[in-house]
């Protein structure tokens, strides 16, 4: 266990807290009830009870539902043993990572109650020869282990997972056999098939799953703190969607497929070449964000998608960066991108289509990005030309209420850091700038292992589409959303005062 876990770190966190609240001045405290607290009182009530349907329904589904969904799958999968395809891509990994990868995954294949076909979808050489020495000292006596490597360009991994399925494609799989997709720093658990494979056969409209996740972060300890907390919050997130039986994500660590659809050409084509049309930027390919192409094919077919709580995929994490900001910056531009890029089409489904809380939760994400910085922004108006006390109110808050969000995570994991209330309030604010800056550049695409980019030269672009319209957008948007708050809060005076009206 960490210092910053332990039960004296917390008591020294809630000390330090109520110390701060004893000493700030009287005062200070008579801005609530009223003025910029009541003006915001009603979205802070939005936001955080939107939190908190998010933490209930996931308790409802990992308690009540999840554990039905269990027992019906395991008594499918002793009934019914699928064939199943481990498809593994491996790109720029360290030997070391890739062995411990492959070992897993012959490890997997073993243990699995049926056939098992790994498909190492691979670039160089050297990694060839490393797959195929682990199969044949781990796998040389199972006769129901094959091996299937396909060899590529590193041209990125969705043409390694397009080439992968349709190697695949080629053993006409029948239709409930499973395909794991499992990127190359992933380290999967041995039952990983038999206690996953059981979903697809309770329910046929189930066309994919994913699980929880750890993280092996090899880099400075705010980076363990860092990872290890958003995974935390992503186990809390997936739960309550879960619960609505379609997740915002089928992560590219790994995710779980009907064989079906993992052959179906469409499916296939999607991953491989997919693209958006934009009003302002015209059609340009998606270089990363494969799973969110996966995601959205599912998602407009009207399929199922489950997430499975109790299977643990231990991914090992390289940040880009040594510096924490920058590293965070450069894995938010690549997250971010990838969920906005897919936002706007997965929103105009309807919920009809995809269920109202589904969509809700999609259309949240652009939302979320804004009120974010509300408080923030709010508490900076109001100390500069209202109260000056106003950002240390805002603080004790600030600390006060991401503990209490902190705590929250003991539900989803055993131990939790006195770190987390002050990363979980650096991604609200930074995240937020983050997806605003991304917002009117997502055109703009950077996978950082593979060290290539979406290079996209303005002289060769009309003016609307140019990086100086998206900044002048970018600007204007923050000038407009800054006004309204100083509005809100009297900082400024209404358009009708300024125009001297009645």
């Amino acid at each position: 266990m960490r210092l910053s876990e332990t039960i004296w770190a917390h008591l020294l966190y809630v000390v330090a807290v109520v110390a701060f609240a004893v000493a700030l001045p009287a005062e200070s405290y008579r801005m609530i009830g009223g003025g910029i607290i009541g003006a915001f009182g009603l979205l802070a009530i939005w936001r955080y009870g939107w939190g908190l349907v998010h933490f209930i329904r996931a308790l409802v589904y990992r308690l009540k539902v999840f554990p039905r969904m269990r027992a019906s799958a395991d008594a499918f999968i002793a009934r019914d043993a699928p064939d199943a395809y481990l498809l593994v891509t491996t790109f720029r990994i360290d030997s070391a990572v890739t062995t411990r990868v492959y070992r897993a995954v012959f490890e997997a294949a073993m243990a699995a109650p049926g056939r098992v076909t790994v498909v190492a979808s691979i670039v160089e050489a050297a990694d060839q020869r490393l797959v195929k020495t682990l199969f044949r000292t781990l796998c040389s006596k199972q006769d129901k282990i094959d091996l299937v490597v396909v060899r590529i360009a590193g041209t990125g991994k969705r043409d390694a997972l397009a080439y992968g399925f349709r190697a695949i494609a080629r053993r006409c799989p029948a239709r409930d056999d499973i395909v794991a997709v499992i990127d190359g720093d992933s380290v999967v658990p041995r039952d990983l098939i038999r206690k996953c494979a059981g979903f697809f056969l309770q329910d046929p409209q189930i066309g994919g799953l994913t699980t929880d996740e750890v993280s092996e972060v090899r880099g400075h300890r705010i980076f363990q703190e860092w990872y290890a907390l958003r995974f935390a919050q992503r186990h809390t997130l997936m739960s309550s969607m879960g619960l609505a039986e379609r997740v915002l994500t089928l992560t590219g660590r790994m995710a779980m497929f009907r064989a079906s659809i993992v052959c179906n050409s469409d499916f296939i084509r999607q991953v491989e070449l997919d693209y958006i049309d934009h009003w302002r930027f015209g059609r340009f390919k998606f270089l990363t964000g494969d799973d969110k192409s996966s995601w959205f094919w599912l998602l407009r077919n009207g399929y199922k998608m489950a997430y499975v709580p109790d299977v643990v995929v231990l991914t090992v994490e390289d940040p880009p960066s040594n510096n924490f900001v920058s590293a965070a910056a450069m894995l938010m531009t690549r997250w971010f991108g990838n969920m906005l890029r897919t936002n706007s089409r997965a929103v105009a489904l309807g919920p009809k289509r995809i269920g109202f809380f589904t969509w809700w939760a999609i259309l949240d994400q652009r939302i979320s990005m804004w009120t974010s910085l509300v408080g923030v922004s709010a508490a900076l108006i109001a100390t500069f030309f209202i109260d000056g006390y106003a950002f240390l109110l805002y603080a004790l808050w600030i600390l006060t209420s991401r503990y209490l969000q902190t705590l929250s995570l003991l539900t989803a994991r055993s131990r939790v850091s006195v770190f987390y209330p002050l990363l979980l309030y650096f991604n609200q604010i930074f995240g937020a700038l983050m997806k605003v800056h991304i917002m009117f550049r997502l055109d703009r695409q950077k996978w950082t292992r593979q060290k290539t980019t979406a290079d996209i030269r303005d002289a060769r672009r009309p003016l609307i589409a140019s990086s100086f319209m998206s900044a002048y957008m970018h600007s204007l948007s923050l000038a407009a959303f800054l006004a309204l708050l100083a509005w809100s809060v009297d900082a400024l005076p209404t358009p009708r005062a300024m125009l001297f009206l009645p």
